[in-house]
């Protein structure tokens, strides 16, 4: 019988289609298929006619984009010269992963599992639309579809005679080993990973293989001392980096875990943080990360690579209760990680957002007991994060700034929930040099037109606000006029971001400002009613002055708010009925003169 193959493509911003991913292979390694896994821009998508049975896990962006890992992908799969039975061997599912928050839920997976059938493809399965607002989150789609693909698949490609499907008791091969170093053997500089580098190799451009590690020039709180939230106003000097960068723009930054969890972690695990290892991969089809150095401390790895901080997934718990040597925690790890013990997983993990860490601690033989070389299958790695850049090049040539919220928040756990990176950098002084920001830029969803006489209009509450101060600033350099703000926060003493900026440009007449501030008066007024408030002069600005349209801001209700306000507009100021407001939205997003970023 024929080898079987099966091919796992990725595309994700968060890496939680990454991670699905991995339990899709690993999955797939019971069912004895010789599994590969990529992002969808990695793999060579000409050699997708040779595919007999790809899994496409993916996610869905801003206002309906691919993420930035499958965009390559994504305009060639969309070439209207590719013949439409081009893909006719290929067997394929395609797994979404999104949120029913956002306007465009599932949007990417959708189109794609529609564009595969247009080229030949032959769907095993209906497109799977997994939404992290489900009360039991994405699973509650994911899993029964994910019995039905195995059922299917093995129905298309059944086992040879002999073979069985490996029970999940049994444990699969790591794909990588620690094989650990004697201190004799250990090169003394084999970790100076911090020795900052103020400037890159001539001609090389800042990436997330090869950050640039920026000092931090100021870390100002712009929140007043008594307000429940912790906003900061972060700056870097980027001078030497060669990173350029336009209004709309991300600044995406790798954060690290703190000391204290690092020791905890080590001390759980019994691991020596200054011992030296070397990763090996076990297979061909593992590629050692290249942002570990080899050798690496076991410090190292935990403190800038394992995300012992993150709420964990299904699949932790699955691969964990491999290692329990205690029956009473084995059980429960496995009842964790089935479909019937989702509910109970979702109040022990999910609701009062457990880390990793502390999982670790309430499973103390389990963890004493997992294999080194598992780690990296157990633990994903930390991301980076992404933070609208809330500076212009034109105002301030060398430097980045961002407005991070810090996160914090309280659960039915002791300990007060932190966001890492938010929590990492709010820790950090100007006055220590010696700590340095790994971060590189890439492009925003959002862009901006570059002729100044187009009028902007922009919505951005709270810390929505930054990728709009950024274009504001840019224009404002070239005396552009017609930049119009609604911003708002909760109240005008406590949270009100760059007042003192605003009101400079109110005066030169380059910014018209609307402020609402929700908890200053007896009613509540939110940035959607000031929009809808000067109806007659965004009718103006949009319809006969081709004016721009951004929102920017958290995506649970003010994004679907603010456009329904617009439409109202369009119906009142414009005489047009609910269908044709509708109709002319779509028409504007589709030119890009209404555009929208938002976050859960």
């Amino acid at each position: 019988m024929e080898e079987r193959n099966i091919l796992i493509l990725f595309g994700s911003q968060t890496g939680t289609a990454e991670d699905m991913a991995e339990r899709i292979c690993r999955a797939a390694k019971r069912r004895h298929f010789i599994c590969r896994m990529e992002a969808l821009d990695s793999y060579s998508v000409v050699n997708l006619i040779n595919e007999p049975l790809v899994v496409f896990v993916c996610a869905t962006t801003g206002q309906g984009d691919p993420p930035d890992n499958m965009k390559n992908f994504w305009r060639f799969i969309f070439r209207k010269n590719l013949p439409q039975n081009s893909l006719c061997r290929m067997d394929y599912a395609v797994l979404g992963l999104g949120d029913s928050s956002y306007p465009k839920f599932n949007f990417v997976a959708k189109k794609l599992h529609k564009r595969l059938a247009q080229l030949g493809a032959n769907p095993i399965l209906p497109v799977a639309l997994g939404d992290d607002q489900h009360e039991l989150g994405p699973g509650a789609v994911v899993d029964p579809w994910l019995q039905d693909l195995w059922r299917k698949v093995l129905y298309l490609y059944p086992l040879s005679p002999g073979l069985h499907v490996i029970s999940d008791d049994v444990m699969l091969p790591a794909k990588f080993s620690l094989r650990f170093l004697n201190d004799v053997l250990a090169p003394e500089d084999s970790n100076r990973d911090n020795i900052p580098r103020t400037r890159l190799p001539e001609g090389e451009t800042p990436s997330e293989l090869n950050p640039f590690l920026a000092p931090i020039l100021s870390n100002e709180r712009v929140t007043s001392e008594d307000h429940f939230q912790d906003v900061r106003l972060i700056e870097f000097d980027i001078t030497g980096s060669g990173i350029d960068f336009s209004p709309g723009d991300v600044v995406m930054i790798q954060p690290q875990n703190s000391p204290q969890h690092v020791q905890h972690f080590c001390s759980l695990l019994r691991l020596d943080p200054d011992r030296h290892f070397v990763l090996e991969a076990k297979d061909s089809y593992n590629e050692i990360p290249v942002n570990l150095p080899q050798p690496c401390t076991v410090r190292y790895l935990v403190e800038r690579y394992l995300d012992i901080c993150c709420v964990p997934r299904c699949s932790f718990f699955e691969l964990l209760s491999n290692f329990s040597p205690d029956e009473q925690e084995r059980e429960k790890l496995k009842e964790f990680s089935s479909a019937a013990g989702q509910e109970e997983l979702y109040a022990y993990c999910n609701r009062p957002r457990r880390t990793t860490l502390e999982v670790l601690q309430d499973f103390p033989h389990t963890t004493c007991s997992i294999p080194h070389d598992y780690l990296l299958d157990l633990i994903p790695r930390i991301r980076p994060r992404a933070f609208s850049i809330a500076s212009s090049i034109q105002a301030h040539p060398n430097i980045i700034q961002i407005l991070v919220a810090v996160v914090q928040y309280r659960t039915r756990l002791h300990e007060s929930r932190r966001g890492l990176c938010s929590t990492w950098l709010a820790s950090l002084r100007p006055q220590e040099g010696e700590t340095r920001v790994p971060l590189w830029v890439k492009k925003g969803s959002m862009t901006f037109p570059c002729d100044t006489d187009i009028p902007l209009v922009m919505v951005g509450p709270g810390t929505g606000v930054a990728p709009f101060r950024s274009a504001i600033q840019e224009r404002s350099a070239r005396s552009a006029a017609d930049n119009c703000l609604f911003f708002g926060c909760r109240n005008k003493s406590k949270d009100f971001y760059f007042q003192q900026e605003w009101d400079g440009l109110v005066k030169r007449n380059i910014l018209t400002l609307f402020t609402a501030f929700s908890r200053d008066q007896d009613d509540k007024i939110y940035v959607q009613h000031r929009v809808k408030a000067n109806g007659p002069l965004l009718w103006d600005l949009i319809s006969k002055k081709h004016g721009y349209f951004y929102i920017a801001g958290n995506a649970k209700s003010m994004p679907g708010e603010v456009t329904d306000a617009l439409k109202s507009i369009f119906c009142s100021e414009g005489g047009m009925s609910p269908v044709e407001a509708e109709e002319y939205l779509v028409q504007l997003e589709k030119s890009r003169h209404f555009q929208s970023e938002t976050w859960s």
